[in-house]
């Protein structure tokens, strides 16, 4: 069996499937927040006036990220979509797609680990009732999965590309 045939273990497409849904929570979140749902912050503290654009954008950027950690379990993670130009057909080399993948899981440990830092009080973030502070935590928690389904399925991916 070649290492362009081999299937990846049913726990890394798992893995690679739960990434997405662990960021989806947080994306929701911010997009509610930019909506101006009621989700018990202050007034003062809710009031995102032009950064509202760039937190929608965060959302979405995070989620288009997350679904890219699928390129590891999937054939398009080995060989080029044919419809790409100048590249349709190629073989991916595993450390484009092994290099990526590892940084950008110690990025999100680092960037998690610093962001929860404070956690479970967030800092100065105030609210106007605690079932707010409950439901950032709930959307926030799910997201420091990211990091190690990240790394994990990475790992997958080198054992079973460059092994």
């Amino acid at each position: 069996m070649t290492t362009a045939t081999r299937t990846p273990p049913r726990w890394a497409v798992i893995a690679a499937h739960l990434v997405p849904l662990v960021t989806l929570p947080s994306g929701l979140w911010r997009i509610a927040l930019v909506a101006g749902v009621p989700l018990g912050l202050r007034v003062a503290d809710a009031e995102v006036g032009g950064e509202g654009w760039y937190i929608v954008g965060l959302s979405v950027i995070s989620e288009a990220l997350a679904l890219l950690t699928l390129g590891l379990v999937r054939p398009w993670g080995e060989r080029v979509l044919s419809w790409v130009p100048l590249l349709g057909g190629r073989r991916v080399a595993p450390w484009a797609a092994i290099g990526p993948a590892s940084l950008g899981a110690v990025a999100l440990a680092v960037i998690w680990g610093y962001a929860f830092r404070d956690f479970p009080d967030f800092g100065q973030v105030a609210f106007s009732h605690p079932a707010g502070h409950v439901l950032l935590i709930v959307c926030y928690l799910p997201v420091l999965l990211w990091a190690p389904l990240l790394g994990a399925v990475t790992w997958s991916y080198w054992r079973r590309r460059c092994r």
